[in-house]
């Protein structure tokens, strides 16, 4: 079992956006922050600039690629110097996906960028996500990341030139765009020896057999022997090493991600509360609900229909 596709898989709700837009020089766009949310950026032709407040201005070349996955505010320019004179963006301030074309008379565009945002749900977040930085910045110069330059490429063309399919092909291709982000960000910090958090967790070979063996099989009765057995380790190794990466032990993980999988099946199916508590590992409703209202507050029918 992949834990990364399963950490995507829980990671956003409701639809993504994405827009393609053509920024006339002088340009500055101040991007509004928004709580449980994440977005990207991509620059495709023209000078652009990064700013953030309390930190120096970030130069972006033609390719690269920002990814903020905290949802703070930010302002892009093709100048540091350029004052923000108009209303801030938000994602819902644009169409799902569009294309926006320079303003008539402007002379072409100084500036075209590919931009996106994903809706994320704050009760459901992966301690992943949580080990990310701010600023997540992929330069074009690497020359290291052709998969992610492809999907740019395929999503560009999909919001330039909208067919039919388009709604289909631009959510699948967000989510493509945000695993070649998050890989080379888990390459990079997953080499070996000594280190903490999710990089660490998932290129551990001990820890990363017992949470592929929980992904694969929540609904089993996983004990941490049983969990041990799969990593290789005696229970008091695996216990304490499992611990020091993930940040919580073995069967707390293993909870967080049964209530976080039944959350997300309440939301998005119609099957009862017996099927979903036996598919996260769950003999009985009674105690399935017990377990679901101790992570979440509520009993899982009032959170099904609190959306």
């Amino acid at each position: 079992m992949d834990v990364l596709s399963d950490v995507l898989a829980v990671l956003r709700t409701g639809r993504p956006r994405a827009a393609l837009v053509a920024w006339p020089a002088p340009w500055a766009q101040r991007f509004a922050a928004v709580p449980g949310s994440a977005g990207f950026q991509v620059v495709l032709a023209g000078p652009c600039w990064l700013i953030r407040p309390d930190t120096d201005p970030v130069p972006l070349a033609v390719g690269d690629v920002v990814f903020r996955p905290h949802g703070p505010g930010h302002v892009l320019a093709d100048d540091p110097s350029t004052p923000v004179t108009g209303p801030d963006c938000d994602p819902d301030s644009v169409g799902r996906y569009t294309a926006v074309g320079p303003p008539a008379g402007s002379g072409g565009p100084a500036t075209v960028t590919l931009c996106g945002a994903y809706e994320l749900e704050p009760a459901r977040l992966h301690p992943l996500l949580h080990d990310l930085p701010e600023l997540v910045h992929l330069p074009a110069h690497l020359d290291r990341y052709p998969a992610l330059r492809a999907t740019v490429e395929l999503l560009g063309t999909e919001l330039r030139q909208p067919r039919p399919g388009t709604d289909a092909i631009v959510p699948a291709l967000l989510d493509t765009l945000l695993l070649h982000i998050l890989r080379p960000w888990l390459e990079e910090r997953s080499t070996p020896g000594p280190g903490t958090g999710w990089p660490a967790a998932l290129a551990d070979r001990a820890v990363g057999a017992a949470l592929r063996a929980m992904h694969r099989d929540p609904a089993r009765s996983w004990t941490v022997a049983a969990l041990a057995a799969e990593a290789g380790l005696s229970r008091a190794a695996f216990a304490r090493r499992f611990t020091a990466l993930v940040g919580q032990p073995p069967l707390g993980y293993l909870t967080w991600w049964r209530m976080t999988l039944a959350a997300r099946r309440l939301r998005g199916s119609d099957a009862p509360l017996s099927s979903i508590a036996a598919r996260v590992g769950y003999a009985s409703e009674f105690a399935f609900a017990n377990a679901f209202k101790r992570r979440f507050g509520v009993a899982p029918g009032r959170y099904r229909h609190s959306e």
